[in-house]
């Protein structure tokens, strides 16, 4: 995807998300976050923004903290979120291709700044599935791109990490395929972090995640139940996925 996609997909969602919060009400549950309410997935969205661009406005080249979300509720935080989202997407949009700064990943993307315009983009994607599971309503459609370039950014960057706590006692293989796009996916689980290989290696797996790139984008990011008929062999490795899978 080029970066003026995510930037686009980021201010779209970005926008949805507020205006979600907005109509679900900031003391609303969201079901999909166990224990937060509207209130913490503003504050929390609102504060990676802010991390985010500062990232990319200064050229930070060592980690910092989040910044501390104020203490706001109602109309107060929704203002609040607004202007750190519009500060963001314009941040990345007036951004020199040639920026150097910090990333944390370990498969990113060509820049520096394609890694930071994808990265907010998948966080705000989720995140507004959050406030629409707040509100009740059916997560809004993404693109089978966009939902197979987030499911790869998982995979192969988060759970490539040392953190990741997918985890078996003995080699195990789950294979997950996008129908839509024809994307393939091949994860080694051990006692160590996931290793994920792009394609069919032709190894047996012991578990398939099968179907369109949307449904898998959701339910790898456990926003929907890892489970039916796209879920084939050792279902025990879907569930061990939906358990320790969180970010």
């Amino acid at each position: 995807m080029e970066i003026t996609d995510y930037v686009k997909s980021l201010a779209r969602d970005g926008e949805l998300l507020a205006d979600l919060a907005e109509r679900a009400g900031t003391n609303a549950l969201v079901p999909t976050c166990p224990g937060w309410h509207v209130t913490d997935l503003l504050r929390h969205t609102g504060s990676v923004h802010r991390w985010a661009a500062g990232y990319i406005r200064e050229a930070g080249r060592e980690r910092v903290e989040f910044p501390a979300a104020p203490e706001l509720a109602g109309a107060e935080l929704i203002g609040w979120f607004r202007e750190g989202h519009a500060a963001l997407v314009r941040t990345l949009a007036e951004a020199p291709a040639d920026l150097e700064c910090w990333t944390f990943l370990p498969t990113a993307p060509p820049s520096p700044l394609a890694f930071w315009a994808r990265r907010q983009a998948h966080e705000t994607a989720v995140h507004r599935m959050d406030a629409e599971a707040a509100l009740g309503v059916p997560y809004a459609p993404v693109t089978p791109e966009f939902a197979q370039d987030g499911v790869d950014e998982l995979l192969t960057g988060f759970h490539a990490r040392p953190r990741s706590r997918v985890r078996t006692p003995e080699p195990r293989v789950l294979r997950v395929r996008a129908a839509d796009t024809r994307a393939t996916w091949t994860v080694h689980l051990s006692p160590e972090p996931p290793r994920t290989v792009r394609g069919d290696t032709g190894e047996a797996a012991d578990c398939e995640l099968t179907g369109e790139a949307a449904w898998l984008y959701a339910a790898l990011w456990n926003r929907l139940p890892l489970t039916g008929p796209g879920v084939t062999g050792d279902g025990s490795l879907a569930a061990l996925w939906s358990e320790t899978a969180g970010i």
